[in-house]
């Protein structure tokens, strides 16, 4: 199945987050092995890099367009995927990965912290972000009060709430949108026209302390969750408002 969500902004990215309680492996030869296997059923990945702490990364040439990444952190082994064009495309690396992790890096169901999914997306757009998304999310709300008053405006204004999706509050949904416009462009009025507004859905799975967890059976259920959670709630509510809000100043 084809994925509608990259035509309704300027890149669309999934992202999925192991989120451990012990230390992931460190050593040299265990995480080239690790990542040696990944470059066997993805031989585009070659990119090996590491960060200023002690995380590690391997990546596509970022300049393709659709980039596939994976990362070993301290505590986390993070995997993604940017402008897939399928949901299959979407959920191959993760899944990969899910497979992976328990004998190359130790990593089981008691050493599961958390699961993430994250859906996000990127709107190119010229202006102040603030008043985009003042317009988009806010206008007619009580919020719309404050914002309407002598001065600049809001200097940041980035919402963000999060839900459970369960009685035990052990499945949560975050949803983000970060605002880009800092203050010095704000009081010259000059806006950087690189910097998109950025949409974040984080479906969060916790492991329940009463049951085994199962990585790729949680996995499998925040797909469907997170799908189910943009096609109903966040594309018509939120990102339909933020297209319309950018393209008034077009």
């Amino acid at each position: 199945m084809s994925i509608s969500y990259n035509s309704l902004c300027d890149d669309f990215y999934v992202d999925m987050y192991i989120n451990t309680r012990f230390d992931l492996p460190s050593e040299r030869e265990t995480l080239l092995t690790f990542f040696e296997r990944i470059t066997k059923q993805f031989p585009s990945m070659k990119a090996l890099s590491r960060d200023s702490g002690a995380g590690y990364c391997l990546e596509e040439d970022p300049q393709s367009g659709r980039n596939r990444w994976v990362g070993v952190d301290v505590d986390r082994v993070g995997a993604g995927i940017v402008n897939p064009e399928s949901f299959q495309q979407a959920f191959e690396l993760p899944k990969a990965i899910i497979d992976l992790v328990p004998y190359m890096l130790g990593v089981r169901g008691l050493d599961v912290d958390s699961v993430d999914l994250t859906f996000g997306m990127d709107f190119d757009c010229a202006g102040n972000h603030n008043e985009i998304i003042a317009e988009a999310l806010f206008s007619g709300s009580a919020f719309a009060k404050i914002f309407d008053c002598a001065g600049a405006g809001p200097l940041n204004l980035s919402p963000a709430v999060v839900i459970a999706l369960d009685d035990d509050c052990m499945t949560r949904a975050r949803l983000t949108v970060d605002c880009r416009t800092d203050e010095s462009e704000i009081r010259s009025k000059k806006f950087d026209e690189d910097k998109p507004i950025s949409l974040y859905l984080t479906i969060r799975q916790y492991p329940r302390p009463s049951k085994d967890f199962d990585l790729k059976d949680a996995f499998d259920r925040l797909c469907g969750q997170a799908v189910d959670f943009m096609d109903e709630k966040i594309v018509p509510n939120f990102v339909m408002s933020l297209t319309n809000a950018i393209a008034h100043r077009r």
